[in-house]
C-alpha cells in the first residue's frame, strides 16, 4: 500500500482524536503530524537535552529528534521532513500556517524516501509512564528484590567459610575469594548486558541472563573441587550483573524525572541490603545442617523466583518498544519508511564494542569529576564487604560467638537502612521545591550525601572504640545503625548525582561506577581479616574510620564547587 507524502496529509487528523490502540494500524497512517501540531505540543526549534535512557549504542552526536521516546503525539507518526522544517529553519514563525508547511522542503534530497518516525499516542497505554501507580510501584518492588537476590548470592558464602575451607582443604584466603569473584563478575557483566539490553529490551535480558544465573548455582552445588566453586561463581556474577545494571534503568524507564527520585530513593538500599541478608540466613543454615550445599541450593530457589516474576513484567524500556512497533507498521502496511531514529544507523561490532567497552573505560581515564564520585561509591561498598569479614573476626574473638549468632549482628545495618529511607521522603520534598523555584543543578542531589557522609566514619570510630570484652556485643552491633544510614544516603545521593552529571552519557557513567564499586568490593575482603588479625580489633576499624573521614569532604566540596569542577574538568 503506497502511502501520502506527510505534506499532503498533514492537514487530515489534526483535529481528529487519537485513535485506540488496537485498531487497524494501516488508517492511521494517512495521518501524520504537521509543524503546527509538533510545536503545539512542545517541539521547538532547540533539541531538548537527551534523556536518560536514551540509547547510547548507534547514537549520532546530536539527534535529530530526542524526545522521540518521552513524547506523546496525536498521531504516533513524526515525519523527519517537518522537524527538519522546524530545527533548520528557526527563522520560521510557530504560528507558520498549513499551506507554508505544505511546501516542498528544498533541502530534501531528490528521491530520497519521506521517512516517518514512531512515537507513542496519546494516553498510550503501551507507554509504560501510563502505567497505574500501584504497578509501577510493583515493578519498582520486583527491581529492587532483584538487585536484592543478586547482592545475596554474592555473600551467602561469608555465612560458612570454615564449611568451604573443611570441603576443599584450602586456606581462609581462599575461602574469602568464593564472595570476591563473584563480585569480581559484577564488574565485567555489565558491558555486556548494558548494550544488549539497548538492542533488544530488558527483558529478555533479564530472562535470558537469570535463567543462566539459576542455573549455575546447581555446579556451585555439587563441585568437587574448589577450582570448579571458583569458575561457577565467577560465571554467577557475570550473568546475575544483568540485574546490578539494569534495575535502576528499569525505574527510569516507568517514572518521570519529577517522580523518578523517589523510586530511586528506596531503590538505592536494595544493593546494600542484600549482602547483609546473606551471613544472617547462611549462618543459621551452617549451624543447623552444616552443609555447604544448601547454601547454594536457597540461592537457587530464590533466584529462580524473582527470574519468574521479573520475567512477567512486560517490556519497560521505550526504545525497544517502539522499535517494536514500527516493524509491526512495516510490516502491516509495507512501507519500510516507518523507523524510530535509532534504526536510521545501522549497528556495527565496532560501534558497540566502543560504546559497551572503550567508552566507560575511557571516562574512568578522563573525568576526574566521576572518579571522585565513584571512589566515594567505591569506599562505601567496600567497607560493606569489609565488615562481613571484620565481623566475624570481632564478634568471633571476643565473645565466641557461632556464625548464626555473628549473622544477627548484621540486623542494625538493615535497621539504619531502614531509617535512611525514611529520610529520603523528606530529602525528595525538598528537591521538588527546588524544581518548582529553578532549574536544578546535579549538586541540589547531593543533599543526602550530606547527612549521610559523617555517619560512615562515625559508625566505624563506634566499631573500634566498643571492641573490647569487658563492653557489651550491643556496643559493636550498634555501629551497623549508623553505617546503614548513611551509606544508603550517600548511595542514593551520589548515584543520582553522576546521572545528572552525565546525562548524554550516563549509563556509560553508571557503568563506569558498577566497574570501580565492584572491583572495590571484591578487594576488600581479601586482606580484611589479615589487617584485623594484624592491627588489632581497634585499630582497624580506626584506620577504616579515618580514610572515611578524608573521603567525607568530597560531597562537600561538589555541593559548593561542583558546578566549576564540572565545567572545568568535564570533557562530556
Amino acid at each position: 500500500m503506497s502511502q501520502p507524502q506527510p505534506e499532503e496529509t498533514a492537514s487530515q487528523g489534526t483535529n481528529q482524536p487519537a485513535q485506540p490502540q488496537h485498531e487497524d494500524l494501516n488508517l492511521r497512517l494517512y495521518r501524520t503530524e504537521t509543524r503546527a501540531t509538533l510545536q503545539n505540543i512542545g517541539v521547538s526549534e532547540n533539541p531538548p537535552p537527551i534523556d536518560v535512557n536514551y540509547p547510547e549504542v548507534g547514537r549520532t552526536s546530536q539527534p535529530l529528534f530526542p524526545e522521540e521516546y518521552t513524547i506523546e503525539t496525536v498521531t504516533g507518526l513524526v515525519p523527519q521532513r517537518t522537524l527538519e522544517q522546524i530545527r533548520s529553519r528557526a527563522e520560521l514563525p510557530s504560528s507558520s500556517s498549513s499551506s507554508d508547511e505544505e511546501q516542498p522542503d528544498p533541502e530534501k534530497k531528490a528521491g530520497e524516501a519521506p521517512v516517518e518516525f514512531v512515537t507513542f499516542t496519546i494516553a498510550d497505554p503501551e507507554n509504560p509512564h501510563n502505567w497505574s501507580d500501584v504497578y509501577r510501584w510493583y515493578i519498582t518492588l520486583m527491581a529492587s528484590m532483584l538487585v536484592v537476590c543478586i547482592a545475596f548470592g554474592s555473600s551467602i558464602v561469608t555465612g560458612g567459610l570454615g564449611l568451604i575451607e573443611d570441603k576443599y582443604n584450602v586456606s581462609l584466603e581462599v575461602a574469602i575469594l568464593t564472595c570476591s569473584i563473584m563480585v569480581c563478575g559484577f564488574a565485567v557483566g555489565p558491558l555486556l548486558w548494558s548494550p544488549l539490553s539497548e538492542i533488544i529490551g530488558r527483558r529478555p535480558v533479564y530472562i535470558i541472563s537469570l535463567a543462566l544465573y539459576t542455573i549455575f548455582n546447581i555446579p556451585c552445588a555439587l563441585s568437587p573441587n574448589i577450582g570448579g566453586l571458583l569458575a561457577c561463581r565467577f560465571l554467577c556474577g557475570v550473568f546475575s550483573s544483568s540485574g546490578l545494571s539494569l534495575a535502576g534503568g528499569t525505574i527510569a524507564d516507568i517514572w518521570n524525572i519529577e517522580e523518578r527520585g523517589m523510586a530511586i530513593a528506596y531503590f538505592a538500599a536494595a544493593p546494600y541490603a542484600g549482602p547483609v541478608l546473606g551471613p544472617i540466613v547462611c549462618g543459621w543454615i551452617n549451624i543447623g545442617t552444616g552443609r555447604l550445599d544448601l547454601f547454594f541450593w536457597v540461592n537457587m530457589g530464590f533466584a529462580g523466583v524473582i527470574m519468574i516474576l521479573i520475567g512477567l513484567i512486560p517490556e519497560t524500556y521505550a526504545p525497544v518498544i517502539l522499535k517494536r512497533r514500527a516493524a509491526r507498521l512495516r510490516k502491516e502496511t509495507g512501507d519500510p519508511n516507518i523507523i524510530t531514529e535509532q534504526e536510521k544507523t545501522k549497528l556495527t561490532l565496532k560501534q558497540i564494542v566502543r560504546t559497551s567497552l572503550v567508552r566507560p573505560i575511557t571516562m574512568i581515564l578522563t573525568e576526574p569529576v566521576l572518579d571522585l564520585m565513584c571512589m566515594y561509591i567505591v569506599l562505601i561498598y567496600a567497607m560493606l564487604y569489609a565488615f562481613f569479614f571484620a565481623y566475624p573476626v570481632i564478634f568471633g574473638k571476643l565473645y565466641g560467638y557461632n556464625d548464626g549468632q555473628i549473622g544477627l549482628m548484621f540486623i542494625p545495618i538493615l535497621i539504619g537502612a531502614g531509617f535512611a529511607l525514611v529520610t529520603t521522603p523528606y530529602i525528595e520534598k525538598q528537591f521538588r521545591a527546588i524544581c518548582a523555584r529553578r532549574t536544578p543543578t546535579p549538586e541540589d542531589r547531593l543533599v543526602g550525601a550530606l547527612i549521610g557522609a559523617p555517619f560512615i566514619p562515625v559508625s566505624l570510630f563506634i566499631l573500634g572504640a566498643t571492641s573490647y570484652h569487658h563492653i557489651i556485643w550491643v556496643g559493636p552491633a550498634s555501629s551497623g545503625l549508623a553505617f546503614g544510614y548513611g551509606m544508603v544516603l550517600c548511595y542514593y545521593s551520589v548515584n543520582n548525582y553522576i546521572i545528572d552529571s552525565y546525562q548524554k552519557y550516563a549509563a556509560s557513567a553508571l557503568a563506569a561506577k558498577v566497574f570501580l564499586r565492584s572491583g572495590g568490593g571484591a578487594a576488600f575482603p581479601l586482606f580484611t581479616t589479615q589487617m584485623y588479625d594484624r592491627l588489632g580489633l581497634n585499630w582497624a576499624s580506626w584506620l577504616l574510620a579515618f580514610i572515611g573521614v578524608g573521603m567525607v569532604f568530597i560531597p562537600f566540596c561538589f555541593y559548593i564547587w561542583g558546578g566549576k569542577l564540572r565545567a572545568k574538568l568535564s570533557k562530556d
